[in-house]
């Protein structure tokens, strides 16, 4: 089993001086690494149709780039060159079972703002060059070497190549430098220059990276999700309007009872609550329809478990729960399922990594269940 080791530092401490504001190496965080899938392995899933995979060449005579979308066949690994190259692929987690245990070493850090575990390979000199990312993430060495190089800060106005498939910083300037050896792991804050290469052949790196929505992406959102919830008479009301000099005038009145109804639904924790439990457990890839093609019954669910049956989570699930008034909220895949007080501890065991805790009202345990197997959150290991 992969256990992290943050060293002289706790948790808190690493949240408090590093989190989201400067880079960090530590030396064997995973002593002793054990991969969670084989090069070959991971070859195979880029060739897999569902999964989002990646193909970046570099030319290191003319510093040309090339890059290439999954899914690939044999062909497209026997044509590539013998150096300069590497293989990306998303959402390792969704598909490798193994991969959870490796991802609950981070619940220090929320598990909504997990966003999935990335897997590279790379060849001698194999990387994608030196970039930012909007995000933060954590780069742990797996196998072989692969030397990181740190910079400054960077944003949408930084120069950029134009002539590159994939983002690329052309005015580079690294100011640390490490090569990292299996079981090392690098932690990079949101934009933050980095570039990585493989140093000889063998290099694994997987990268967990967490979600940041941008501020467009929650007004957007978030304004979708109120407009949806809204009547046609809810409208723009001035009921104190008072006569004013030029009709074509938009005075500080106006704005003001618009900022108020604006207000009414950014001040309303419960609804505001709500939309962020949906949005922040929205599937990774809603097109992949997890849900059994035969709907179950809570009659057979019942059964089944009480025969000694076993519910696991689906490996792409998304989960989060919340308190809400006097009951909780538990939020699945972008759903919403309401509880009473008493249902608590049964949501906080939906979604954590252990056994499932029906508590003492089954009969609600079990309807829920029923609703979360159709919905292809949890299936049968039967």
């Amino acid at each position: 089993m992969n256990i992290l080791n943050l060293g002289e530092l706790t948790p808190e401490r690493f949240l408090r001086e590093y989190w989201q504001k400067k880079p960090l190496l530590i030396r064997q965080a995973f002593a002793d690494f054990q991969p969670v899938i084989e090069p070959d392995e991971l070859a195979g899933l880029a060739c897999e149709e569902e999964v989002e995979a990646r193909l970046v060449v570099q030319s290191p005579d003319s510093d040309d780039w090339s890059l290439r979308q999954g899914p690939f066949d044999e062909q497209d690994f026997a044509s590539l060159p013998a150096s300069h190259w590497t293989l990306l692929v998303q959402a390792v987690d969704h598909w490798v079972p193994d991969a959870a245990e490796l991802l609950a070493q981070f619940d220090f850090i929320p598990n909504w703002r997990r966003d999935d575990l990335m897997i590279s390979y790379a060849v001698d000199g194999g990387g994608v060059g030196p970039h930012y990312d909007n995000y933060d993430v954590f780069l742990i060495q797996a196998a072989g070497q692969r030397r990181w190089e740190v910079g400054g800060l960077y944003d949408e106005s930084s120069p950029r190549r134009d002539d590159a498939p994939v983002m690329i910083l052309p005015e580079w300037t690294a100011e640390e430098s490490w090569v990292l050896e299996p079981g090392d792991m690098l932690y990079v804050p949101p934009q933050v220059g980095h570039n990585g290469f493989a140093v000889g052949d063998g290099c694994m790196t997987y990268s967990v990276g967490f979600r940041a929505p941008s501020h467009a992406e929650i007004m957007r959102h978030f304004t979708d999700f109120v407009g949806e919830r809204l009547r046609g008479e809810d409208r723009y009301r001035d009921p104190d309007l008072d006569v004013q000099a030029n009709p074509a005038e938009i005075g500080d009145d106006a704005i003001g009872r618009l900022r108020a109804a604006l207000h009414r639904y950014i001040d309303d924790d419960a609804l505001l609550g709500e939309w962020f439990g949906r949005y922040m457990t929205e599937a990774k890839y809603p097109e992949l329809d997890q849900a059994p093609e035969e709907k179950v019954t809570t009659d057979e669910l019942r059964d089944f478990l009480a025969g000694g049956g076993s519910l696991s989570r689906n490996e792409g699930a998304r989960l989060a729960f919340r308190r809400q008034g006097e009951g909780w909220q538990l939020f699945a895949d972008g759903q919403c399922y309401e509880g009473s007080t008493q249902q608590g501890p049964l949501f906080a065991s939906i979604c954590g990594g252990g056994g499932l805790d029906l508590g003492d009202d089954t009969d609600f345990a079990i309807e829920l269940l029923t609703q979360l197997v159709n919905q292809g959150v949890f299936y049968s290991d039967d």
